[in-house]
């Protein structure tokens, strides 16, 4: 498989913008099987865009917005469109997107489109690449439901993606698939053939409160015990409870909550959990990713450079396990957005961990997520697992 990353600053002027990324494609020769994967800021009327770049381009194109991208050459991108071509001879790419999913017919509608999608294939499917959006209401599905339905879909599949951004409005967010454009679907693609995926994931903790509770009573991502006390009266007795404000996303974006998780094969994956709400009448937390009951709740203790310092380690991790036989010409990489904020005006620390190192056949293109879906090597077995993250960066190999 090859690919080939475009970029363009331009959104205003739709015509110079895809006049621009065509420019920077023209010469790259596409095989019998092509897909792309966009990312654009908020303010991009993808619907215009795409109808001009389906002029030239009669390929899929999968993606969503996202509040800033990383790129191989640019690095740090706060404004403007990627578009990353894959194309193959000896792969088979199908994609697509649902309608609106809610809790009551996410099941129905992710499974239609998979076995939908599915039937393009005559091999095993071998990667799930896939974009949702975020939990803004009741009805909304959580990032680990979505995730747990399409790894039961793919028999195990490993599931790359996240759910879209937007600039921390979390209601400007939008997913794509050729010209259609939702906040509620689910961006689905399946790739089979000639691939051998390969992943990093990390979630910055190096150093750890003296803070460890099992998960006595939870619902999904609702937390109400932790031992034989409440989430909240757990918080004071520990001094934790650094805001009267019901939404603490921002208050505790250096002390991520960690969980350990016991798979039901007795493995042990270890997942980072955001705090966003604390409801103080019934005590319990808001999180951004299920906790499960029994399992190991910790707390990580980070600062700035610990961040930087992961997308260093990432990188050479995967650097290094990319010299094998297969030839790896493309690093897909999603950051969540805490990660960002955690980075204050240092927007750059990220990009910075790996511009210069990458291989010159190998190109980079990422985005900034609000929950990242990767599989997650366990601790006892060295099984990988697909799971949905919080504050987490994470690479994938093609």
């Amino acid at each position: 498989m090859d690919s080939r990353v475009a970029y363009t600053e331009e959104i205003d002027d739709l015509d110079e913008a895809v006049a621009e990324i065509f420019r920077q494609t023209d010469d790259f020769k596409l095989l019998s099987n092509s897909m792309a994967i966009l990312y654009t800021e908020e303010d991009t009327d993808y619907r215009a865009l795409y109808e001009k770049l389906s002029k030239k381009w009669d390929f899929p194109i999968i993606g969503c917005t996202t509040m800033a991208m990383l790129l191989g050459k640019e690095g740090y991108c706060r404004n403007g469109i990627s578009v990353t071509i894959l194309t193959a001879d000896d792969c088979t790419f199908s994609a697509g997107m649902t309608d609106d999913v809610n809790v009551s017919n996410y099941k129905d509608l992710i499974t239609a489109k998979y076995n939908e999608l599915k039937k393009a294939h005559n091999d095993d499917i071998k990667l799930i690449i896939s974009f949702g959006g975020m939990v803004i209401s009741k009805d909304s599905v959580a990032g680990d439901d979505l995730v747990a339905l399409l790894n039961e879909l793919g028999g195990g599949t490993p599931i790359y993606g996240g759910n879209a951004s937007d600039d921390f409005s979390f209601g400007n967010y939008n997913l794509f698939f050729n010209g259609n454009v939702t906040k509620c679907g689910q961006v689905i693609a399946l790739i089979s053939g000639n691939i051998d995926p390969m992943f990093i994931c990390l979630n910055s903790v190096e150093n750890r409160a003296r803070f460890s509770y099992k998960v006595t009573r939870s619902e999904g991502n609702l937390v109400y015990r932790l031992g034989n006390g409440s989430f909240t009266d757990t918080l004071v007795k520990e001094n934790m409870l650094v805001s009267d404000k019901d939404n603490v996303l921002g208050d505790y974006l250096l002390s991520p909550f960690i969980v350990g998780i016991e798979k039901d094969d007795g493995d042990i994956v270890e997942v980072a959990r955001n705090l966003s709400m604390i409801n103080k009448d019934m005590r319990m937390g808001f999180f951004l990713g299920d906790i499960p009951e029994n399992s190991i709740m910790s707390v990580g203790v980070l600062n700035r450079p610990d961040v930087q310092n992961t997308v260093e380690k990432a990188f050479s991790l995967m650097l290094r396990q990319m010299r094998g036989a297969y030839k790896y010409r493309t690093i897909l990489c999603t950051s969540c957005s805490a990660r960002f904020l955690a980075l204050a005006s240092n927007t750059e620390a990220e990009a910075e961990a790996y511009k210069g190192r990458l291989p010159e056949h190998v190109s980079l293109s990422g985005m900034y997520a609000y929950g990242e879906y990767c599989p997650l090597r366990g601790d006892k077995t060295g099984r990988e697992y697909n799971m949905f993250h919080n504050f987490t960066f994470t690479l994938l190999a093609l």
